[in-house]
C-alpha cells in the first residue's frame, strides 16, 4: 500500500505540474494577444446536480478570468472566449465577434495560442534534462566495459550472438550504456561489432527486426550477464534453510546445469508456468519442491614430503528444498553496479544545456519512431493507461528518477497534443493551417463536430488504454 501511495502522489504531482504548464503556455500567448481567458483550471470541474465541481476557484479583482482546480484529474484546461473546445460552449459562438475572442484574431496569432502548450511542454522537457545533467551529471556502464558480456535467447542466437559476446556498437556507432536505445540500434542495424573470446569481430544483421517483439521476449532477447552467485540470504528463507551462504554459486537446479542467474531466473519461469497448469495443492507443493546444487569454496588438505598443504576447491552440495509461494528461493545477486564500475560524466552549467537538447531530442526521436508499434497487434495490448504510467515511477520517493520520468511524460504529452486529431491542440492547428493556406476558415458547425469526433476519439483510446491495465492486473494479458 504505502509503494501505492508513493507512486500515486509522485504521479499526481507530475501530471500536476505538467497540466498546468501547458495550459499556461496556451495562457500566456492568450493574454499577449489580448484574448480573453474565461476560465484557467487544473483538473476538470463537471459538475454534478447542484455542484459546479470545482474543489477551489477564486476570480481576482478585475479580471475576467476564473481560476481553479476541479474534482477530476484527468487534465486540465484553459477556456478561452470565442474558441471552440472541449467545454462545447455554443451559445457563445453565436453571439456577435468581439475584438477579445479568439475567433477575432488574425491566423498566426491563434496558431501561436494553440502550440503554446506543446511548446511549453518541449522546452520544459529538455530544461529538465538539462538540470539533471547539470546536477547529477550522467552515471551509466559503458555496455563495452561488460566483460562478462551478455546473455541471449533463442532468437538472438539464430542472428549468430553467443552467450558471452561483449557488445560493441553498429554501423551507427558505439553503444553506450544498456537501455532502450541498445535494443534500438540492433533493430535497425545492418552490423554489430562485438568481442567474443577475446576477438573483436562482426554479426550481419537484417536491419528490420521487430523492436516491440524484442522488449516482450521471455526470456529477454538479451541481458548482461550475471553470476548465479549469491550475493547475500534473507533471513527465513528458503535459502537460509538449506544453509546457503554468500559466496556460494548455484550450479543447477532440477537437474538442469546453470550457467549464469540469468538461466536460473528462466527455469523460475518455467515453474511458473507449470505452477499456473496445477490443478491441485498436492501439484503445487510438486511444483515449488526444487533441488538445488551448489558449490562453495573450501580447502582440501594433501599430505607431501614437507606435510600438509592446503588448496581451494569448489565443495558441491545438493539440496531439496520447498519454495516460497511465489517461487522465490530467497537470496539476492550482486547488482550490475555491484559488478561493473559506473562512469560520471559531469556538466557545467552552461555545457549542461547543449547535452540536455541532444538527449531530449533523443528521447522524442526514439519515442516517434517507436509509434509505428502501436497499429500492431502486440502495440495495442502494449498500450497503457494511467496504472501503467503511474508503475513507471519509482517505488521509494527519488528527485533524479521523478525529474527523469517528468521530462519523459513532458515529451510524450508535447508530442501527443500536436498529433492532428480534432480537440487536440494538433487538429485546431490542422485547421487554422488550412485556413492560412486556402484564406477560409471551417465552418462553426463543422468544427463542432469535429470536436465532437475527436473527443470521441480520445475517450476511446483512453477506456481502451486502462482496460489494458485492469487486463493485465487480472493475469489476462
Amino acid at each position: 500500500m504505502e509503494i501505492f501511495l508513493i507512486r500515486l502522489l509522485q504521479f499526481m504531482l507530475a501530471i500536476g505540474l505538467l497540466v498546468l504548464l501547458h495550459e499556461g503556455g496556451h495562457f500566456f500567448f492568450a493574454k499577449l494577444f489580448g484574448v480573453r481567458v474565461d476560465k484557467f483550471y487544473l483538473f476538470f470541474d463537471p459538475s454534478i446536480w447542484k455542484w459546479d465541481g470545482s474543489l477551489f476557484k477564486f476570480k481576482p479583482k478585475n479580471s475576467d478570468t476564473q481560476y481553479g482546480v476541479g474534482w477530476l484529474p484527468l487534465g486540465g484546461y484553459c477556456k478561452i472566449a470565442g474558441m471552440i473546445d472541449e467545454s462545447f460552449d455554443t451559445e457563445q459562438m453565436k453571439q456577435p465577434e468581439q475584438p477579445w475572442e479568439f475567433r477575432a484574431k488574425p491566423a498566426w496569432q491563434r496558431l501561436l495560442i494553440m502550440i503554446g502548450g506543446v511548446l511549453v511542454n518541449f522546452l520544459l522537457a529538455l530544461f529538465i534534462y538539462s538540470m539533471i545533467l547539470f546536477h547529477w551529471g550522467d552515471t551509466y556502464i559503458p555496455v563495452k566495459n561488460m566483460s562478462m558480456g551478455m546473455k541471449f535467447n533463442t532468437e538472438a542466437k539464430a542472428l549468430g550472438f553467443k552467450d558471452g559476446d561483449i557488445l560493441v556498437g553498429t554501423e551507427k556507432g558505439e553503444f553506450k550504456d544498456f537501455s532502450a536505445d541498445l535494443f534500438r540500434d540492433i533493430s535497425e542495424a545492418k552490423r554489430v561489432d562485438i568481442i567474443r573470446n577475446g576477438k573483436a569481430m562482426s554479426l550481419n544483421l537484417p536491419g528490420e527486426i521487430n523492436l516491440l517483439g524484442m522488449l516482450k521476449a521471455e526470456p529477454a532477447f538479451v541481458r548482461p550477464l550475471i553470476p548465479a552467485e549469491v550475493d547475500s540470504v534473507m533471513a527465513d528463507s528458503p535459502a537460509a534453510s538449506i544453509g546457503l551462504q554468500k559466496g556460494d554459486k548455484i550450479v543447477a537446479i532440477n537437474g538442469k546445469a546453470i550457467d549464469s542467474y540469468n538461466e536460473f531466473t528462466d527455469q523460475l519461469g518455467v515453474l511458473e508456468d507449470m505452477m499456473t497448469a496445477a490443478k491441485t495443492s498436492e501439484d503445487s507443493l510438486k511444483v515449488r519442491t526444487a533441488t538445488i546444487v551448489y558449490e562453495r569454496e573450501g580447502l582440501a588438505t594433501e599430505a607431501t614430503a614437507e606435510g600438509q598443504t592446503a588448496t581451494a576447491v569448489a565443495i558441491r552440495d545438493t539440496a531439496t528444498v520447498t519454495l516460497t509461494p511465489e517461487l522465490k528461493l530467497g537470496f539476492f545477486v550482486k547488482a550490475i553496479a555491484g559488478i561493473y564500475e559506473p562512469i560520471t560524466k559531469e556538466y557545467g552549467f552552461f555545457e549542461s544545456f547543449p547535452a540536455g537538447i541532444k538527449y531530449g531530442w533523443n528521447v522524442l526521436a526514439g519515442y516517434v519512431g517507436d509509434m509505428k508499434y502501436v497499429f500492431t497487434a502486440d502495440g495495442a495490448k502494449s498500450l497503457g493507461g494511467f496504472g501503467a504510467i503511474g508503475s513507471l515511477f519509482p517505488p521509494t520517493w527519488d528527485w533524479y528518477l521523478f525529474w527523469k520520468m517528468t521530462a519523459f511524460l513532458s515529451i510524450i504529452l508535447a508530442f501527443m497534443n500536436i498529433l492532428p486529431i480534432p480537440a487536440l491542440d494538433g487538429g485546431h492547428v490542422l485547421f487554422l493551417i488550412y485556413e492560412m493556406i486556402t484564406r477560409r476558415k471551417p465552418s462553426e458547425t463543422f468544427m463542432i463536430r469535429a470536436e465532437y469526433v475527436g473527443f470521441g476519439i480520445l475517450i476511446l483510446l483512453m477506456v481502451f488504454a486502462n482496460l489494458n491495465d485492469i487486463l493485465r492486473w487480472l493475469g489476462y494479458m
